[in-house]
């Protein structure tokens, strides 16, 4: 399965080194997480290498994952130099999200593969209609106080992103914003609670494939490392690019172009979960 030649190999590094560049852009610039790039990615390259979809989904997941959390760190910088990360807000949620990361990224590695397809498939074309749309939709003018509410939000992130492969930014993003938290802000802190995402989540993969046959060379459970080696650094390197660019653009038609894709994405998705 994993026999390639030179041919092979060459334009397979340079796709993935330049899905992480993409990856770190985005994540810095839009806020949604650069494993909704690199799931994706990840899931075709091992599809066309021969990977059963259910097995190549898991390991798509698990190293988006570790690669998110270190891409996190990153962007959370280069956001927090500019007065662009809530602490509030990433002192409340962190714990609880990592928690729901934790138990999100262990259910991703027990529940089927085609079942990860379809969850991803489902959100992220949700995810592409909210881009889409020409204003966010206010749902209050302020986070909610009542006890408990933020904490159960947090928690809910957590475990859905966990499942996706992706950092908080997804689904963190339109929450905050939705509850009138400025948008610049928001990206920041959602970059910053990326990290606490991918790192319990990566772990309770890691653990979910022990041992588990099929796997390609160099895995750690269902973490690959030439996958993740690969991602990272461009990934590491673009991410304070694309974090210099959300405070300079109003990059609406970046997010309706982003929309598309994510759209036949996860129709592509979705055909796969079902085929």
């Amino acid at each position: 399965m994993f026999d390639l030649s030179l041919s092979d190999i060459i334009p397979l590094v340079a796709g993935l080194m330049a899905t992480g560049a993409v990856a770190g852009v985005l994540s810095g610039l839009l806020g949604v997480g650069g494993g909704i790039v690199i799931v994706p990615v990840l899931f075709w390259v091992f599809a066309a290498l021969g990977m059963p979809a259910a097995l190549g989904m898991k390991i798509a997941v698990a190293s988006s994952l570790l690669a998110v959390a270190i891409t996190a760190y990153s962007s959370a910088r280069a956001h927090h130099a500019r007065g662009a990360v809530d602490m509030a807000i990433l002192r409340l949620w962190a714990t609880f999200m990592a928690a729901g990361a934790l138990a999100g990224g262990a259910l991703a590695g027990y529940v089927s593969g085609r079942a990860l397809l379809a969850l991803f498939g489902i959100v992220a074309l949700l995810v592409a209609w909210n881009m889409a749309r020409p204003q966010t939709r206010i749902l209050a003018p302020a986070l909610p106080t009542a006890r408990g509410v933020q904490p159960a939000m947090a928690a809910s992130v957590g475990v859905v992103s966990a499942m996706m492969g992706v950092g908080s930014g997804t689904l963190g993003v339109p929450l905050m914003t939705a509850y009138s938290v400025p948008v610049r802000r928001a990206v920041g802190t959602a970059a910053a609670l990326g990290l606490v995402i991918g790192l319990p989540a990566a772990l309770a993969m890691i653990v979910a494939g022990l041992g588990v046959q099929g796997r390609p060379p160099a895995s750690l459970g269902y973490v690959n490392l030439v996958a993740v080696a690969l991602i990272v650094p461009l990934s590491v390197a673009c991410a304070p690019l694309g974090a210099k660019l959300a405070h300079a653009l109003e990059p609406i038609w970046i997010k309706r172009a982003f929309a598309v894709f994510l759209c036949l994405t996860s129709v592509r998705m979705l055909l796969s979960a079902l085929g």
